[in-house]
């Protein structure tokens, strides 16, 4: 079984680490770089920047910002927020970034999973869904979970991995912050539909929630922000009850 990756997210805004609940009462929590940084040196697989308001507010993502977060991280990155063409693409690679992912732009216009891919292979397009689950049914919402669409997260998530998405990061906007525990049966859902890997965000708030997603789940990757971010968790402790659980992950 392949190792399973605990990732730190940063949502940034205005420049600022933030956090909210159910993707509202957005707060600050902290410098980007800093806390990028921190992950990293406690053994973070990957690190997840997301400029939450870029789509919103119609501008691109801060490219200074990742190009200083990426001076001081060796572990893969990806960001997402705003990125709407293939030069957005080209200046964020350029910026230090491994991996990009896109969300509300890919909905409005499917095809720049497909030109992304064939421009920087699948192994770079990491497609984000985010879902709220209501009546009956999973919708996908855009510009940071403002706006309704008429895409359901199973059918988009499937057509993203056929225009050639690498991995899909999927954030249930339910449990988005209130630490309950992830979307373990949609995930599952997803995991099982799909062949490339699912992130799964939005829930975590203890360690046993890790273990879930891992198994119920059967996620490739846990994504979390305010547990790291207030020091709830460490890292490294993670990993070792992810261990003792049986659950492989990279020490």
């Amino acid at each position: 079984m392949l190792a399973k990756r605990i990732i730190p997210c940063l949502d940034i805004k205005d420049g600022q680490t933030v956090k909210g609940v159910n993707f509202l009462d957005i707060k600050s929590v902290g410098d980007p770089v800093e806390l990028g940084t921190l992950y990293a040196e406690q053994g973070a697989d990957e690190l997840v920047f997301l400029d939450i308001t870029a789509s919103h507010e119609k501008r691109k993502t801060l490219v200074e910002l990742v190009q200083r977060i990426a001076r001081h991280i060796n572990i893969p990155f990806t960001v997402g927020g705003g990125v709407s063409e293939l030069s957005d693409a080209d200046a964020l690679l350029a910026a230090g970034c491994d991996k990009l992912s896109i969300n509300s732009a890919a909905v409005r216009n499917p095809q720049l999973i497909d030109q992304m891919a064939k421009g920087f292979g699948s192994q770079f397009v990491v497609t984000a869904i985010d879902a709220k689950y209501e009546n009956g049914k999973w919708t996908v919402f855009v510009n940071g979970g403002r706006i309704a669409t008429d895409k359901e997260l199973f059918s988009w998530a499937k057509e993203a991995q056929e225009r050639g998405a690498g991995e899909i990061l999927f954030t249930s906007m339910n449990h988005d912050g209130v630490k309950t525990g992830f979307a373990c049966e949609a995930l599952a859902q997803l995991s099982e539909s799909l062949s490339i890997p699912v992130i799964a965000s939005g829930g975590a708030g203890n360690m046993e929630h890790f273990k879930d997603v891992f198994t119920k789940g059967k996620a490739d990757a846990g994504l979390a922000a305010s547990i790291f971010h207030f020091k709830e968790i460490a890292i490294p402790d993670l990993k070792k009850y992810l261990t003792d659980n049986n659950i492989p992950v990279r020490l």
